[in-house]
Formats: structure tokens, C-alpha cells, sequence
């Protein structure tokens, strides 16, 4: 007959197995959360960028007048960013530096912002929120 010494042991070390192997696997779940949360900000940085970038280059291949309104999102993922434009070129990056996307466009006179947005092709050229 086993001593209640070595039951204790034994007993002992089967709990710390399995609370490593369940501190192991919650590991695991945390790392492909984490990973999954990555992405989706990443897909959701590039949807905005793209939706913007076809915003304006719609409005340059269109006739004279156009004349249209959309929305840019205020947060991402309850993140704030900053979208500008500068140069031809469509920037946008969370305000913590992980994430950042830039963007070639077309010319363009005015500011992107966040919210409301009113784009408009007169006389040859595109204005944004002018």
C-alpha cells in the first residue's frame, strides 16, 4: 500500500500536467485571437484606402459636374488613425505607428477627413470637401 506521502506527490504533479497543458492551450487560442485581430484591421485599413482611392478616381474619370458624397469611417476597430492626402499620394495609419497603408491617386485639390466627405470634378479637376 502506497504511503499518503507519495499520494500527495503524485497527486501533485498530475494537477501541475494538466495546468500546464491548459495554460499551453489558452496560450495558443491567445496568440491565434491576437493574429486573427492583426488581420482584421489590416483588411479593414485596406478597405478604407481602396474605398477612398475609388472615390476620387471616379470622380476623374467623370464628366464635368459630378458631384457625390461618402463616408470615411471615424475609428477602426475603436482605433483612431489619420488619413491625409499629399502630393498624389493617399496615407493613412493608425495613431499608435502598427498599422499603415499608402496609396497612389490621382490629383487632387482638398483634405480628406473623417465622416462626411464631398467630392466634385469642375472645371477639369477634382476637389475634395472644397
Amino acid at each position: 500500500m502506497k504511503e499518503k506521502g507519495q499520494s500527495a506527490v503524485e497527486f501533485i504533479i498530475l494537477v501541475g500536467a494538466v495546468m500546464f497543458f491548459f495554460i499551453a492551450m489558452l496560450y495558443v487560442f491567445q496568440q491565434n485571437l491576437a493574429d486573427k485581430s492583426v488581420e482584421e484591421r489590416n483588411r479593414l485599413l485596406n478597405e478604407i484606402g481602396l474605398s477612398i482611392q475609388k472615390e476620387i478616381e471616379l470622380a476623374s474619370d467623370s464628366s464635368e459636374g459630378y458631384t457625390r458624397e461618402f463616408k470615411v469611417p471615424e475609428t477602426l476597430l475603436n482605433l483612431e488613425y489619420t488619413v491625409e492626402l499629399t502630393e498624389s499620394v493617399l496615407y493613412i495609419h493608425t495613431d499608435d505607428g502598427k498599422y499603415a497603408l499608402t496609396l497612389p491617386v490621382h490629383d487632387v485639390t482638398g483634405q480628406i477627413k473623417k465622416g462626411q466627405n464631398s467630392i466634385r470634378k469642375r472645371e477639369g479637376r477634382v476637389f475634395l470637401n472644397e
